[in-house]
């Protein structure tokens, strides 16, 4: 899907055309509508499809007519009815007349670009939207950060009430999450890194102001996902710990059990022998049978009592 937009001073609309200062938006583009873009403004059409990528690496690549920025922007993947954090590449593609961004699918790094809902934005300040986007992208994955916690502290609470399986793998999953937003935003940091010493880029005062806070947000986000990703590594330890101590525990008064049920079956089956009564205590006794189930149940009853003092039970 191919999208076009357009500002001035005061305006903001979505064109037919693209014209010098336009914005052209790729969403997951086909392979006509990247041949038409490659076309008309010159561009490797290899560059067009890098974003399409999923495994496509975060770089900064300066061509004789244009600038390739690709980095790693935070989206929602939908696995087994829930929505999980992972990361997509994103493209943005500087020409002298245009701006173009390519990505797999719609991401709210842009969504507030498309509606020109954000401040001091045009699309003919190229660099300025450039930067603007990738502010954007640093405080979008703060955000998603916080999600991740809270999600993971919901989890926490219900694995102390329950020990599923399903809580395990939602902690799993969040803890993957996190992986990757770890990797990318190292990834970013390199882009960011590059494009402060980058001089095809032209910078002004406050371009490079922006520049800085993104930096700075990158890097917020890169320790709030170290911290989250450690806080989430101890806690499936400790409760992979609390799972193990339990099972075992259940082992444990299972064999209990076992051994104190074991009494009277081993006095019932000496009585069960087929032999003579002759010498057999209370064979000959008309309450033979229930001083026998007393006796079993007073060594069953000392046996327990025997159990509970070791603090077994």
């Amino acid at each position: 899907m191919e999208k076009i937009y357009q500002s001035t001073v005061d305006t903001f609309n979505e064109v037919e055309e693209a014209k010098n200062g336009s914005w052209i938006n790729l969403v997951n583009p086909t392979q006509n509508e990247m041949i038409q873009v490659a076309n008309e403004f010159d561009i490797d059409i290899e560059d067009l499809r890098a974003p399409l990528d999923s495994e496509e690496r975060s770089r900064v690549s300066v061509e004789s007519n244009y600038t390739l920025i690709l980095v790693d922007v935070p989206t929602l993947e939908n696995r087994n009815n829930k929505d999980w954090y992972v990361t997509i590449p994103l493209g943005i593609i500087v020409t002298e007349e245009v701006i173009i961004t390519t990505c797999l699918q719609e991401t709210n790094v842009l969504k507030d670009f498309t509606t020109g809902s954000v401040k001091d934005f045009y699309t003919f300040m190229k660099t300025r939207f450039i930067f603007q986007m990738l502010y954007k992208n640093a405080k979008l994955y703060l955000q998603y950060l916080r999600a991740i916690d809270r999600k993971s502290n919901e989890v926490e609470q219900k694995l102390h009430q329950s020990m599923k399986n399903e809580e395990l793998i939602e902690l799993l999953e969040l803890e993957k999450s996190l992986v990757y937003f770890t990797t990318s935003l190292r990834t970013n940091e390199r882009v960011l890194e590059k494009l402060v010493r980058l001089k095809a880029i032209k910078k002004y005062p406050d371009d490079e102001d922006l520049l800085d806070d993104t930096i700075v947000e990158n890097q917020q986000a890169m320790e709030m996902a170290s911290i989250y990703g450690n806080i989430l590594s101890g806690m499936m330890d400790a409760f992979a710990s609390v799972i193990s101590n339990n099972q075992n525990t259940v082992m444990k008064v299972l064999a209990l059990i076992t051994i104190i049920m074991s009494i009277p079956t081993m006095v019932f089956s000496a009585y069960g022998m087929n032999v003579d009564g002759i010498g057999m205590p209370f064979a000959n006794s008309p309450l033979g049978f229930w001083i026998i189930i007393g006796i079993s149940f007073l060594f069953s009853v000392l046996v327990t009592g025997y159990f509970v003092k070791k603090k077994w039970f």
